[in-house]
């Protein structure tokens, strides 16, 4: 048996009005044994975030996959990629030719898990929530474009939007989208704790220690009826505090499946073991990672500080000495693999160059060794981020021209103080909303970005991003979006390090794992059997 498996994304065609098959509450191989998914994400609450799980709120990986299992989208993202596909709605699609009028028709008889009729009169109640609410870090802004909402009957919804926007499928299939029931979600106020309830393949119990949401025990729903083939009847979601504890829970039967994070001396030896009860999937995969700046701040305020940071970073090393050939460097905040790409960084600075970065700095003024403090994340993106931020590290303090300090903060107050901008050069990762340009742009730079920077370019908020969602054919918003990286480049707002892959290691006995994470490292547990292809 070969131990590595690399999934390639498969071919999807144009936006489909109708998906065949529902999967509904049958099709499911369970043997009544849950099948044990391991991850480092963490789930706590805290006076800052007491809500981690309301889909008004939440805004990152580990948040939407629990919400993923357990909440509705009109829309959904088919397996391999490529135009997302109805699934809580029966059709829908642009009704005219400029990409402002979306209507969709809900499937018929829907209902939550409790037995409540799901209408188009809660869909619209539940954006409608999502944007009034206007949550801090900004997931409200993938609705945006929404100007109003109009019901007709229990299942017609047409969302008449403020500008052309033909990304606004992918929207509807993102997890701030997703129906609730009024009863359950207060239409100005935010869920607090861990409860989650909707119509979504499953119903989920939080186990919960110290404000600490430890497991997540999802159980298929039997009011279920949607797009989805759930192959399972109950599924867990692990929280270890450390991938070495999440792998050794692996070894030894524990869980039977782990996905992010990984280190990379756990992909390298279970890729090259060549027997063994783990199986090792290379999923495709479109993480990125990057370092932000407070443009405010008086350390970094001079753009030339930032570019010269962007002068000096030598990409290929960071990726060789800490991830290897899991990860390739990137020279845009858009990956390689998606269409708009451009590498604007390497066009405007080229290789590392000290001489370069020093005339930067010298041409404007600053004096140097710039004294700066970056800020990074002790548990949010894997363990080897510290060993990431000492080779960045490194790397600035050896040109002589800047004077580094780093320092670490576990994610629950990190991402607090990076919202209020109490960070003057803080690293993040980035796993895309949805696999489009657009993703990568406009959560970082368009008005209500999710980082609250204070960067704000008016060409790129008012012309070329309105300019690049005019258009369906995504080559078509090519020229727009290479002029948005190249302005990103030289003004620097945000460093673009590297791109990632994404891996599942799974016990032989577990079937699905080629479809169990889509390229936006979005778990789709339905996926998952024991034992039984799915």
């Amino acid at each position: 048996m070969n131990r590595k498996t690399l999934v390639l994304p498969a071919v999807v065609g144009l936006l489909a009005p109708v998906l065949a098959a529902c999967g509904g509450s049958d099709g499911g191989s369970g043997d009544g044994d849950a099948i044990v998914v391991g991850t480092t994400d963490r789930f706590t609450t805290s006076e800052a975030a007491p809500a981690p799980l309301d889909p008004a709120y939440a805004y990152d990986v580990g948040t939407w996959n629990i919400l993923r299992q357990t909440q509705q989208t009109l829309m959904t993202m088919p397996r391999g990629d490529g135009e997302p596909v109805p699934e809580a709605a029966e059709k829908c699609g642009f009704t005219d030719t400029g990409n402002e009028r979306y209507a969709c028709t809900l499937r018929d008889g829907l209902k939550f898990s409790n037995g409540d009729p799901v209408t188009v009169a809660d869909v619209k109640y539940s954006m409608e929530r999502a944007l009034s609410i206007k949550s801090d870090n900004g997931v409200f802004a993938l609705l945006s474009t929404i100007d109003t909402i109009e019901t007709q009957g229990d299942r017609e919804i047409i969302f008449h939007l403020n500008t052309a926007d033909a990304t606004f499928p992918f929207k509807l299939s993102t997890p701030v989208a997703g129906i609730v029931n009024p009863d359950d979600y207060a239409k100005d106020k935010l869920r607090d704790g861990f409860e989650v309830s909707g119509s979504g393949p499953y119903t989920m119990k939080p186990e919960v220690k110290g404000g600490v949401m430890t497991k997540a025990v999802f159980t298929k729903n039997p009011n279920y009826k949607g797009s989805l083939k759930v192959n399972n009847d109950k599924a867990e979601i692990v929280s270890f505090a450390d991938a070495e504890s999440m792998g050794a829970a692996l070894d030894k039967g524990d869980i039977d499946l782990m996905t992010r994070s990984m280190t990379p001396e756990q992909v390298q030896k279970l890729s090259n073991a060549s027997d063994g009860a783990v199986d090792l999937v290379e999923v495709s995969g479109l993480e990125i990672r990057y370092l932000a700046f407070t443009t405010t701040a008086p350390t970094v305020k001079d753009k030339a500080v930032r570019q010269a940071m962007a002068q000096l970073i030598n990409r290929n090393e960071l990726v060789s000495k800490v991830y290897g050939s899991q990860a390739e460097p990137l020279y845009s905040m858009v990956p390689a693999s998606i269409t708009g790409h451009s590498n604007s960084f390497f066009n405007q600075y080229g290789d590392p160059d000290q001489a370069k970065a020093k005339a930067l700095l010298d041409e404007a003024g600053v004096t140097t060794p710039v004294k700066l403090t970056m800020h990074y994340t002790t548990d949010h993106y894997g363990s080897v981020t510290k060993q990431e931020f000492e080779e960045l590290q490194r790397q600035l303090n050896d040109s002589g021209l800047f004077d580094i300090d780093i320092q670490g903060t576990p994610w629950e107050k990190f991402s607090v103080a990076e919202r209020k901008g109490e960070y003057d050069v803080y690293g993040m990762g980035w796993f895309p909303d949805f696999p489009d340009a657009d993703s990568f742009i406009a959560p970082f730079l368009d008005k209500d970005n999710t980082l609250n920077s204070p960067y704000s370019n008016a060409k790129i908020i008012n012309t070329l991003i309105p300019q690049s969602r005019r258009e369906a054919d995504r080559l078509s918003a090519v020229e727009s979006l290479t002029e948005i990286q190249k302005i990103t480049a030289q003004d620097v707002p945000l460093l673009p390090l590297w791109q990632g892959k994404q891996y599942v290691a799974a016990r032989d006995d577990i079937t699905g794992t080629a479809y169990v994470l889509n390229s936006s490292a979005s778990l789709q547990l339905w996926e998952l059997s024991r034992g039984v292809s799915g």
